[in-house]
């Protein structure tokens, strides 16, 4: 299978910044798109962008203009800077991948989670 693993949550002052990265690893063929979601408590989880491998990104309303999602497709990595972060920014965020790998039958595909990484941003 295909594990991720996310870095760079932690605790903001409204206005702040932090970076989020997701690294993949595994038998991965190839990773068609790389994103990253948030959930809330109370809240459904809900998109936050999302990126192509040709690097077509897409961003939800809420963090357009604020939030810049990128990816390094040699280190099968995500990243997602987030800028003047707000207090609504709170959240728990989960990195997601979905594409290709070897597994002992052949190819099979792949969508991914990683553990969640905590982002809080205090007023």
């Amino acid at each position: 299978q295909v594990q991720l693993v996310e870095s760079g949550g932690g605790l903001v002052q409204a206005g702040g910044s932090l970076r989020l990265s997701c690294a993949a690893s595994g038998s991965i063929i190839s990773i068609n798109t790389m994103g990253w979601f948030r959930q809330a408590p109370g809240n459904e989880r809900e998109l936050v962008a999302v990126i192509t491998s040709s690097g077509t990104a897409n961003y939800a309303d809420s963090v357009t203009g604020r939030f810049t999602i990128s990816r390094d497709n040699a280190k099968n990595t995500v990243y997602l800077q987030m800028n003047n972060l707000k207090p609504e920014d709170t959240a728990v965020y989960y990195c997601n991948a979905r594409g290709s790998f070897y597994r002992h039958t052949g190819y099979a595909p792949f969508d991914s989670w990683g553990q969640g990484t905590q982002v809080t941003v205090s007023s």
